[in-house]
């Protein structure tokens, strides 16, 4: 349909205001009299800090959802149109079959497979079901009004601007940029909850069809590997871009009595999986600032007056897998208790556009069992439907309740209210909470939607498959043949098939707590967590080298080791330490590596492709101080050389893991080995190749080209046990050129002495992908320098912003 198109002075008032009444902001986040003075209950203010950044105040939740709407449909409007056109199944008809997918809402091959599977979803009726459905399973009145409000804002924002209005190339003037409905909204929220479990699985839930002729007669299989599998599963929220640190610091480690929380998601820098930051105030009910996935219209990461929060990808298992005996000659029959079930069929269909223009339909037929829908394969392995067959259940499935969990942490009081609003939503479908207060408190929480499948279930219900990926992986993989091995139930649960909060580790301490996602267990090393299900993660095992950096660096600053000034983290030294880049595998086999690179026989390492001279790297690596910053020099080398370690046979450690000496093991390089000698000598190489020196200033090899300009980044990849991880796309003629995904909303959030809060932000790829905005790359260039963003909370704040804009959407509706 077409759209008309209003001049901007008829849709919105815009002010640009200058020094306002700073004494007359008695409510932080409050609009000062002099700001209100025309404006009628009803409108909706949104007032423009630097970079872009709205803070949205409305007298009521419907209100705060317009204006978030709006606002970021104005910054991001093609990547939400992407995002509801996937959901709704539309992209084959509009973009074509062989297109690709959303990989924000899940891993897909195609656009015609990402259709068929989210047209699947809607067949079932789950969303709607769930949509409907009062608290705790359906929205809260509130997120229902914040829903309603968002839709209203984003439709009016394309009503007003039209499709050829928009200035993004990405779709300007598009047939597939439409309005929304509210069920669209409530799509995406259940896309996002289900991403990490069945979304990861969309091939082969799609992809599974019966065997036909001998193969469904005699039933034919194959048997999946084990060491594959857990391999894959191990790497599949890496793959995805999922992944964060977090550390808390409670009383006792911060330098004032106060608390210090540090938020550092590491989230694709590209795509609908962005986060987007705001502010939202309803005077005297809420007031929030911080950033959450575009599209959800409230603050996933950030704080309050009170309570300051971020969360971190957690190792629980997001699905199972139940393996059912298929009844002979009748592959769409499965044998529970002896017995014969027929699976359940759904027939969808999806609209596809040729590329001559013409318009056809595509049928599938989508199998399920009792226990979930049928899959042949799961994320990277082959799981084949013949003698038996595997069915997938994600309890996230049966999950709309993030926008409540979320909601709920917006209004806490304090990490007591933290834990309350988790406890009685159980919302969170694959992160885990570390949060702050004013009180000097820091709570580590890993409550959120876990199967119900405790270790005895575990250890009577296994396949043989199972029985070697569930105590590796935690995914567990039961004997689905027998109905004692359905998930079990809790009466505390909000939903049936997950674990009750009780069975869930916390953890609050006045010193700190911290994640890197790995399991709960060295939350606090002081004091470590035991005792929790398999299925919600491992003790004893080998941490990641970033979980040992979090740990190292809390602990250096707490103790005044690190070369900071002190003792105890306050905003400034939490941000120095991030941004500091210190590599923990530098710190384990640095010196070792100078030793072997000294070693080689003239200069020269061992490498496939031939001796090469490594001279210049050996001297840069000697004087290298084991960070990544942009004008360090050796590090790549060092990058690429640790890449390639992954591959050596039985790991490259000297000495091996230690579960006494967690922290500090495996440490130490066995250099004299040939395999970690060519593993140097060949990242020698792979450098020489691409015309980069050895000693190349990371910045100059390492960047993002924005509008033209290359802006150097630092930070690196999860494996060195940086911090702030960055993921870069690695051109062999040139280097880093590009970040898949990696730090993306930082925080820093302090309550000193009790008071505050006071915070520094940081949106690494800035407020809009739109590249004719102004702020498509401002942050970026602010990250590149190590400079954060002054969070501007309370209303003087606001108001003495540089540049303030406010604009005000009259009547609300």
């Amino acid at each position: 349909m077409a759209y008309p198109r209003t001049p901007l002075a008829a849709r919105v008032r815009t002010a640009v205001v200058g020094l306002l009444a700073l004494a007359a902001a008695a409510v932080p986040g409050t609009l000062p009299a002099s700001a209100d003075q025309g404006t009628r209950s009803s409108d909706v203010v949104i007032r423009y800090t630097e970079y872009g950044i709205p803070h949205i105040q409305a007298s009521d939740y419907r209100g705060l959802g317009l204006g978030y709407g709006f606002a970021a449909a104005k910054d991001n409007i093609c990547l939400l149109a992407d995002t509801y056109m996937t959901v709704r199944g539309e992209r084959s008809f509009y973009l074509g079959a062989d297109s690709a997918a959303n990989p924000a809402l899940g891993a897909a091959s195609d656009s015609l497979t990402s259709d068929l599977y989210f047209r699947g979803v809607e067949e079932s009726g789950v969303v709607r079901r769930l949509a409907r459905s009062a608290p705790p399973t359906g929205p809260e009145p509130e997120v229902a009004q914040l829903v309603r409000g968002y839709v209203a804002g984003y439709n009016r924002y394309l009503r007003e601007t039209g499709p050829d209005g928009i200035t993004d190339p990405a779709c300007r003037g598009a047939d597939w940029v439409r309005p929304i409905t509210e069920l669209d909204v409530y799509r995406h929220v259940h896309a996002i909850a289900t991403v990490s479990g069945s979304g990861s699985a969309i091939d082969g839930i799609v992809g599974a069809q019966p065997p036909t002729g001998s193969a469904a007669i005699l039933g034919t299989t194959g048997s999946p590997s084990a060491a594959r599998m857990i391999s894959e599963l191990r790497a599949t929220r890496q793959d995805q871009g999922l992944g964060s640190n977090a550390i808390g610091v409670g009383e006792s480690g911060s330098t004032d009595g106060g608390s210090v929380l540090l938020g550092n998601p590491h989230y694709p820098w590209q795509g609908a999986r962005r986060f987007w930051q705001s502010q939202l105030t309803i005077p005297g009910k809420l007031n929030v600032s911080g950033a959450s996935l575009l599209g959800l219209p409230v603050v996933a990461i950030g704080h309050n007056e009170n309570v300051a929060w971020s969360h971190t990808v957690a190792t629980a298992a997001t699905f199972g897998l139940h393996e059912v005996a298929v009844v002979p000659g009748d592959p769409t029959s499965y044998l529970v208790d002896g017995k014969a079930e027929r699976m359940r069929s759904e027939e969808v269909s999806v609209r596809v556009r040729g590329d001559d223009g013409t318009t056809g339909t595509v049928e599938r037929t989508l199998w399920s069992t009792r226990y979930g829908p049928v899959v042949n394969a799961g994320p990277g392995v082959p799981l084949p439907w013949g003698t038996t067959a595997y069915s997938l259940d994600d309890p996230n499935t049966g999950n709309l309740r993030l926008l409540n969990s979320w909601l709920g942490l917006d209004r806490a009081k304090d990490t007591d209210g933290v834990r309350g609003a988790l406890t009685r939503t159980q919302g969170l479908p694959w992160i885990n909470t570390v949060a702050t207060d004013r009180r000097g408190r820091a709570l580590y929480a890993d409550l959120q939607v876990v199967p119900h499948v405790t270790d005895d279930l575990a250890q009577r219900c296994s396949t043989p498959l199972g029985r070697q990926v569930f105590p590796a992986a935690g995914i567990p993989i039961l004997d689905g043949s027998r109905s004692e091995c359905a998930w079990g139930s809790d009466p505390g649960a909000v939903q049936p098939g997950i674990l009750g909060p009780s069975a869930l580790p916390t953890q609050t301490r006045d010193d700190y707590v911290a994640n890197a996602n790995d399991s709960p267990w060295l939350a606090n090393p002081l004091s470590p967590l035991t005792g929790y299900p398999r299925v919600v993660g491992d003790t004893g095992t080998p941490r990641s080298a970033r979980t040992r950096e979090a740990i190292t660096a809390t602990e250096r600053r707490l103790a005044g080791t690190d070369a900071l000034s002190g003792t105890g983290f306050s905003l400034r030294t939490m941000q120095q330490t991030l941004f500091s880049d210190h590599s923990q595998v530098a710190a384990l086999i640095g010196q070792d590596s100078v030793r072997m690179c000294r070693a080689f026989p003239d200069g020269r390492a061992p490498s496939a492709g031939g001796p090469v001279d490594v001279t210049d790297g050996c001297t840069a690596l000697a004087a290298w101080d084991g960070t990544y910053g942009a004008d360090s020099r050796g590090s790549l080398l060092f990058a690429r050389f640790v890449a390639r370690l992954a591959s050596v046979p039985g790991g490259p450690w000297r000495t091996p893991f230690d579960p006494a000496d967690p922290v500090g093991t495996p440490r130490g390089l066995t250099y004299e080995r040939a395999e970690v000698q060519r593993a140097f000598g060949d990242a020698a190489a792979e450098l020489r190749a691409a015309g980069i020196p050895l000693d190349g200033r990371l910045g100059a090899y390492q960047y993002v080209t924005r509008d033209g300009e290359r802006i150097p980044i630092h930070g690196a990849p999860h494996i060195l046990g940086v911090l702030d991880v960055i993921t870069p796309v690695w051109d062999p003629r040139a280097g880093n050129t590009e970040v898949t995904h990696g730090s993306s909303f930082i925080q820093v959030v302090a309550f000193p002495g009790g008071h505050g809060p006071r915070a520094a932000t940081l949106l690494t790829y800035g407020q809009s992908a739109n590249p004719r905005s102004p702020h498509y790359a401002d942050q970026t260039r602010l990250f590149s320098a190590g400079r954060w963003v002054t969070d501007r909370f309370t209303a003087a704040q606001i108001a003495a912003a540089p540049g303030l804009r406010t604009e005000v959407l009259t009547g609300g509706r």
